[in-house]
């Protein structure tokens, strides 16, 4: 997504409603992740991101759901660099990868464990976002689509038995990482193609690593 201004006066912001419908997201995470439920709780948060981002027009997606070329001493930055796999720019956005990430999700969890899946998830925000604010000092990253090629990697690893790498690693890995590979040398849009080859190449090592 390319870096676009916005209105950044909070006095903008309607304190109440959002408050609320933090409170609200908030418990009713709370009591999923006590049911175990990690990802719908993750699922949740990403649309909390996307309704806070319409009630601010779109003041939230840019200062706090998206990683960019900010300066280092605004304490905002460091934040940013995980929480921009929550920000989607629209519902067609966030709905293609939430599904993707409800469908292929339940399984890795149940293989890798809640804990070593959710570390992840981080870790393949971190990366990408880091990429991001280097290379890309123009531009402004957000979405969960990193997460969803990690996913599709890691999912693709799980049939791995005695060293032998799975057909399905290596269908995954042409198929998928190259078509990303292709559409970034030939096609300009504003789908960050690098983002999935960061989150792809991120399954991979973390999917080798937990087996």
């Amino acid at each position: 997504v390319e870096a676009a201004a916005v209105n950044a006066d909070p006095s903008h912001i309607p304190c109440l409603p959002c408050g609320l419908l933090i409170l609200f997201f908030l418990l009713l995470a709370a009591a999923l992740d006590r049911g175990g439920d990690r990802l719908v709780v993750e699922v949740l948060l990403a649309l909390l991101a996307l309704l806070l981002g319409r009630l601010t027009d779109g003041w939230t997606n840019t200062y706090l759901f998206s990683v960019w070329r900010s300066s280092l001493s605004d304490i905002l930055t460091y934040p940013r660099f995980f929480l921009h796999v929550l920000g989607h720019a629209d519902y067609n956005h966030y709905i293609g990868n939430m599904m993707m990430i409800l469908v292929v999700g339940p399984g890795l969890e149940e293989k890798y464990g809640s804990r070593n899946l959710l570390s992840a998830i981080l870790i393949t925000a971190l990366v990408s976002g880091l990429v991001y604010w280097f290379l890309f000092p123009g531009s402004m990253l957000m979405g969960a689509s990193g997460i969803v090629f990690m996913m599709i990697v890691m999912a693709s690893l799980a049939g791995m038995r005695d060293g032998y790498i799975p057909i399905t690693l290596i269908l995954v890995l042409v198929l998928y990482l190259g078509n990303e590979i292709v559409d970034g040398l030939v096609l300009n849009d504003n789908v960050s193609q690098l983002t999935h080859i960061i989150g792809g190449v991120c399954g991979a090592v973390l999917g080798l690593r937990r087996r």
